[in-house]
């Protein structure tokens, strides 16, 4: 599991032989993180196999990445990423940026235990439209609604949208944090922003 070398060779010796591009992506790296996806929720693979499968997985997104055609919306959306302060848990978070990064959307991760003044600082200056926040402990979870607290006392908060996730994370404890969403993990956000996200930018700017 991982072997981030071998995947980044399989990748470029796919596209020497002219497979498409799209295919390597589609049929190759996303079933994969979905299996990782799957298996990571059932526990059937520890913190330490996930972490080098998503690293395979990162180097395979980036041999494939410059061959994509984009078609279908340029990358005029920006997300934010980041675990809350106090969490050094960056599985999940890799995962949906990750996935997210397939859909053109471009993804500043912020890293692990990034404090809510520092959410609300990448807000400032990156003005992303989406910001994801993570949280993997019990211990941290009311971060989420200490980092959206902070966007508000700074006058950010109606300029983005918030998505709220992690194992701890509940969609009742989402809406009352004050999240736009719940995600329960990284395949159901890629699927969610496929089909919605123009639709979610665009409500979010006529409600400014």
């Amino acid at each position: 599991m991982g072997h981030a070398r071998e995947v980044k060779a399989l990748v470029e010796k796919a596209l020497a032989l002219k497979y498409p591009p799209e295919s390597i992506l589609k049929d190759g790296l996303i079933l994969g993180i979905e299996m990782l996806s799957y298996k990571f929720r059932t526990c059937d693979v520890s913190v330490p196999e996930a972490l080098m499968s998503t690293r395979a997985l990162n180097m395979g997104l980036k041999a494939v990445t410059p061959y994509l055609k984009v078609n279908r919306r340029p990358k005029s959306c920006r997300a934010i990423i980041g675990t809350v302060e106090g969490d050094l848990h960056d599985i999940g978070k890799n995962l949906v940026k990750t996935y997210v990064s397939t859909l053109d959307i471009e993804v500043i991760d912020l890293g692990v235990d990034v404090s809510k003044e520092e959410f609300a600082g990448a807000v400032r200056k990156w003005q992303p439209q989406l910001v994801m926040i993570s949280a993997l402990l019990l211990t941290t979870v009311d971060e989420i609604k200490a980092v959206i607290q902070e966007l508000e006392r700074q006058h950010l908060r109606k300029d983005v949208v918030i998505f709220a996730g992690g194992l701890p994370v509940t969609p009742e404890f989402a809406k009352d944090a004050g999240a736009d969403y719940y995600s329960r993990d990284a395949l159901e956000l890629r699927n969610f922003l496929d089909k919605n996200l123009d639709k979610i930018l665009k409500v979010k700017k006529s409600n400014k």
